[in-house]
């Protein structure tokens, strides 16, 4: 007889465990299933070698609740929740195989208090919307619609080309701003190093000159002298901003102000509207595609558009649309969309094809954000070689006149 560690959920559908004595874990597990325990894990009981605590699986079990759920786990999860659910096995089963097979300790966790949540009779949806962090407001609309339509597994399939598709909305964004960042970086260290280095060197040789130096000297000089005196102050300011800016951001006139300033910025304000409309027009399709009513799937598509300002305009058309105006008429009156979409939409509102029409328009801004993150690059290295050309005009003429006005004296 060898004793096991079990964990499950009984007849209330409450979390039980402890162990027990079996000749095998199939004895066990028939043991449990006439004390109407459904098991969820089940390993050999491990022999305690003493009492202390065990620091590591504490700060795993801490870092296990501050990790995040990757948009790939997610996709990960939909794909399979899709085939599972398409082949006919029962939704408990699946997300308690899920939730043993994932990889993820968070997805993990996450899916043992649905599976917990679903034997207390609770709908998936009801499920999901305790754990927000993980699953956001659209894709808990579209699993409700699942659940009322019966089609479960539709709800999953369209989850996994929206996720698709935002995963490779983000890896665009990061592959067209690398460069610039990799170059201001660059940019930055060099004017650290100068100021704290190589200008501090040449000083020492100017000093001993005795003459009168260049303004551009000067500049440099007095620069370097105010970064190495200050530069603990410099730091903890930079810090203190950094800090400050990012608890600014998280007050809710701070993300309205900073999202309506972003889409202002040169060259990349365009494409941060174009992103954030296009993931309006695609999930806002998929919901009335799925049956989801007009006021409900514009109230969820405004939180997916990853711009609260952009989102608080797509609010405002759900006054219009309770006053009884058409789609077009609210689209118009927020100021978001240009007279192609309004035309696009009042095409659809005829026609009885909003849907299809609001693909269309998702795809049109697709198409113009990765136009437009391929010009990106073109159209900051310019200023990024502007930039870097005035610095070393600068540099060349601080440091290299006095010396041109050395050799001149010495002639």
């Amino acid at each position: 007889m060898a004793e096991f560690f079990y964990q499950g959920r009984n007849a209330q559908g409450q979390r039980v465990e402890g162990q027990l004595e079996a000749a095998s874990q199939n004895a066990l597990l028939q043991l449990l299933k006439r004390q109407s325990i459904i098991a969820t894990r089940v390993e050999p009981a491990a022999k305690p070698s003493s009492k202390n605590i065990d620091l590591s699986a504490l700060l795993g079990r801490l870092t296990q609740r501050k990790a995040k759920v990757s948009i790939d786990e997610l996709i990960m999860f939909c794909r399979q929740m899709y085939a599972l659910s398409r082949s006919g096995i029962p939704l408990m089963r699946a997300i308690n195989g899920l939730a043993d097979a994932t990889r993820s300790p968070r997805l993990g966790e996450v899916l043992e208090d649905v599976a917990r949540t679903l034997t207390q009779g609770s709908p998936l949806s009801t499920a999901f919307r305790a754990h927000p962090k993980v699953f956001n407001d659209l894709f808990i609309a579209m699993v409700r619609m699942g659940e009322s339509t019966g089609r479960i597994d539709t709800a999953f399939q369209q989850l996994v080309s929206h996720l698709e598709l935002e995963k490779d909305t983000r890896k665009r964004i990061a592959s067209a701003t690398r460069y610039p960042i990799i170059v201001v970086s660059a940019i930055a260290m060099a004017l650290v190093v100068i100021n704290f280095m190589v200008i501090p060197a040449f000083a020492g040789v100017f000093a001993k000159l005795g003459a009168d130096l260049p303004i551009p000297t000067r500049i440099l000089m007095t620069s370097s002298n105010i970064m190495i005196s200050t530069w603990p102050y410099l730091l903890g300011l930079i810090i203190l901003s950094y800090f400050g800016f990012k608890r600014w951001k998280k007050t809710p006139q701070g993300v309205l102000s900073w999202d309506r300033l972003i889409l202002r910025f040169p060259l990349m304000g365009g494409i941060y509207e174009r992103i954030a409309l296009g993931r309006f027009a695609r999930p806002f399709a998929m919901m009335l595609d799925a049956g989801v009513p007009l006021l409900q799937a514009l109230s969820v598509a405004s939180k997916t558009v990853g711009n609260r300002y952009i989102g608080k305009g797509i609010e405002g058309m759900m006054s219009g649309i309770e006053r009884g105006e058409s789609l077009q008429i609210t689209a118009s009156a927020s100021g978001l969309f240009n007279p192609l979409i309004l035309q696009m939409i009042a095409v659809g509102e005829e026609t009885g094809n909003v849907g299809d029409l609001l693909v269309d328009i998702a795809d049109f801004y697709d198409q113009e954000v990765e136009y437009d993150l391929k010009r990106l690059a073109e159209a900051i290295e310019p200023i990024l070689l502007l930039f870097m050309g005035v610095m070393v005009l600068v540099l060349a003429l601080g440091v290299f006149l006095p010396m041109w006005d050395l050799g001149a004296a010495f002639g």
